[in-house]
């Protein structure tokens, strides 16, 4: 939690936000990813300073675990003065004790952005999904929490000013607005309207921008005319040499295929699983885990 201190901006964390997306589909399933297509309603988790501190964090909670689907799962909830920004204990369940920071107290329309994190530890825990490392498993969680529609909330705790800051999470704020735009851009919504955070409603863009930029590399038919005449330059190269590296950036990559024709690899723009199809000119690829339909021009 950054209080009143630096806030790092631009995207350090991106690849491994990307392999979590990519690992979030392969452990839920498109199917289930589907479920989760309406996202947190900020009224279901709004909190006034007139409600009772612990009861309307209880309530926040029992939205968040519903907004999850763990329907047997109990949260207790708690404050005590911290340096994170929260805690759970992460038992056998069916209860889990969660500790806020007693800056909550005070800050109370936070509570639901910092419960949406630690409850979404609960949830990778019954998955058994994790990654290896305290700063890569945060950053999962981080993650999913956006990609299955509470870390919007996460984003709209990001306030900063000439002489104050406040973010919550391990993302960036254009890293959540990355995730975000992901989601957004899946399954058709627009979580600006419920930024209070102008901040906020300025990292997101940024995400967008870059989430955008994914489904506009080549060898996708909706690539730029640079990238376009980039990409075939490097098919020619490859063409005549068998196999050729391209610049380190590229998203795409070249390989013969025995006797075969060439073929190149590429990301998914949805889910980031690489998808291998052969160099023959309009191609339409479906990709087997996100099942995103892709025209190409390889």
């Amino acid at each position: 939690m950054a209080n009143d201190g630096p806030v790092e901006h631009g995207y350090p964390h991106l690849e491994t936000v990307r392999a979590a997306i990519t690992a979030l589909y392969r452990r839920l399933s498109y199917d289930t990813i589907q479920t989760f297509s309406a996202s947190v309603a900020p009224a279901d988790v709004a909190f006034c300073d007139t409600d009772d501190l612990y009861l309307g964090a209880q309530r926040v909670a029992r939205e968040l675990v519903r907004h999850y689907r763990l329907p047997d799962a109990r949260l207790i909830v708690s404050f005590r003065a911290m340096t994170h920004a929260a805690n759970v204990e992460l038992a056998a369940g069916p209860e889990y004790f969660v500790e806020l920071n007693d800056r909550f107290r005070t800050h109370r329309r936070d509570i639901g952005a910092a419960l949406a994190h630690e409850i979404m530890h609960v949830y990778l825990h019954r998955l058994d999904l994790s990654f290896p490392g305290v700063r890569e498993n945060e950053i999962l969680t981080d993650t999913v929490t956006t990609y299955l529609g509470a870390g919007w909330l996460l984003l709209d705790a990001y306030r900063e000013d000439a002489t104050s800051s406040q973010k919550l999470g391990y993302l960036t704020p254009e890293e959540f607005g990355y995730v975000l735009a992901k989601r957004a851009l899946l399954f058709g919504e627009d979580p600006s309207v419920w930024f209070t955070s102008p901040q906020a409603y300025t990292a997101y863009v940024k995400g967008l921008a870059r989430a955008r930029r994914d489904e506009q590399q080549p060898p996708l038919t909706a690539a730029g005319w640079a990238g376009r005449r980039r990409y075939a330059r490097d098919r020619r190269h490859a063409q005549e040499h068998a196999r050729v590296p391209v610049e380190a950036g590229t998203p795409y990559s070249f390989t013969p295929d025995g006797h075969g024709p060439l073929r190149v690899s590429f990301p998914c723009p949805t889910c980031h699983q690489r998808i291998r199809v052969p160099v023959r000119g309009r191609v339409r690829a479906r990709c087997g885990l996100c099942r995103t339909v892709l025209e190409c021009d390889t």
